[in-house]
């Protein structure tokens, strides 16, 4: 058996899609030897999982036992975290279970691989911010498809999450009223972006800049939150010409990240455009958090402000045709129930595209494991 595992990790240290594809391989097969008792145990606990981490995370418990450079007793830990042992003993009993933690001997435990992961800022505001604000509403999720006779949702004021959290708000103003949501979201995807895994590396920018007047707006990114992706932009391109802009709904912008140079713009995205011919409109993530409808009209509100120079980019997922990952899929499950939306092909979105009269040119691929892509799209 061990010889096995020694060539499974041989062949996932060769590179990160190899490491992938040997974990799909793996998940398979601990699938395929199930017994129907070990599949209800998987799917019916998967939530207790989620809940006891983020009891785990509240308590600090996995940076203690990281930070440990020996095993520690349960009363020890118990009086790190200020918890009750009893408490402790079992909590730490049920994460050594999942391997959260790695338990060495009777009443002593210490720090895994995951136990690792899960002290990452990113990883720790991904769990807040799924547990905190996604899970109820994949709780909800099934009532909504029996209320939809189970078809597709399409209205964005009757989604899983107006079911979960009581509300008649949509997400986003919901946000406003519920800042601690609102910050571990902001948290969660702006530790989640890579610096070189952006649309920056991968579009021509200085090309199609090339000769753009300094007194013209050059880049406009709507429904930018605080500012991440323009203060991106000015640092890989800080001696370009023209005005670059942030816009957002107040509460976001009231956020802004401070980035010289870049101009802080409250902004309703569904109102008209303010500013006409800018040379690049960049939506990153926007368009899959609205239905099919509110898509069309943010792509009209735009195209009404374009010249024939401007360019839109569109900044989101673009899914194979088959085979996509468990991520992705999950992320397309996650925003039909909060927004009824979803994610697209990329004939889904040429012909979103082609419907609203614009046009798809090319499809710039940053990120081919996450798909994660910038669509140009211009006047036809």
């Amino acid at each position: 058996m061990e010889v096995a595992l020694n060539q499974v990790r041989k062949e996932a240290a060769g590179s990160e899609d190899a490491r992938r594809k040997v974990i799909v391989a793996l998940q398979s097969l601990v699938s395929s030897l199930e017994t129907p008792e070990d599949t209800l145990h998987r799917f019916a606990f998967m939530n207790l999982q989620t809940a006891t981490v983020q009891v785990g995370m509240n308590l600090g418990l996995f940076r203690h036992l990281v930070e440990a450079s020996e095993p520690l007793a349960v009363d020890r830990i118990a009086e790190k975290t200020k918890a009750e042992p009893q408490l402790i003993s079992r909590l730490l009993r049920y994460l050594a279970a999942i391997e959260a933690v790695e338990e060495r001997s009777r009443g002593e435990y210490a720090a895994n691989q995951t136990t690792r992961n899960l002290t990452e800022k990113v990883v720790e505001a991904g769990i807040s911010h799924y547990f905190g604000l996604s899970a109820p509403q994949y709780q909800c999720l099934p009532d909504l498809l029996k209320q939809t006779g189970h078809r597709t949702p399409v209205d964005d004021a009757n989604t899983a999450f107006h079911m979960a959290f009581r509300t008649t708000l949509d997400p986003f103003s919901w946000f406003a009223q519920n800042p601690t949501y609102l910050a571990d979201f902001h948290a969660y995807h702006a530790l989640r972006r890579q610096p070189d895994a952006t649309w920056l590396s991968v579009y021509p920018v200085e090309t199609e800049t090339a000769g753009w007047p300094a007194d013209q707006p050059l880049y406009v990114n709507v429904g930018g939150g605080v500012g991440h992706q323009c203060a991106q932009f000015k640092e890989k391109y800080p001696n370009l010409g023209g005005r670059v802009i942030l816009q957002d709904l107040p509460h976001s912008v009231a956020e802004a990240i401070p980035t010289p140079g870049v101009e802080n713009m409250a902004y309703n995205m569904f109102e008209p455009q303010p500013v006409i011919g800018a040379k690049f409109y960049h939506l990153r993530a926007v368009l899959h958090n609205h239905p099919p409808h509110k898509v069309r009209m943010l792509l009209e509100t735009i195209k009404a402000a374009m010249k024939p120079e401007s360019v839109l980019l569109i900044d989101e997922m673009v899914f194979p045709e088959e085979n996509v990952n468990y991520m992705a899929a999950s992320v397309d499950m996650t925003i039909l129930a909060a927004f009824a939306s979803m994610e697209r092909t990329e004939a889904q979105w040429a012909t979103l595209f082609e419907d609203v009269g614009l046009r798809m040119v090319r499809t710039y691929t940053y990120s081919p494991l996450s798909y994660e892509s910038v669509m140009d799209v211009r006047l036809p």
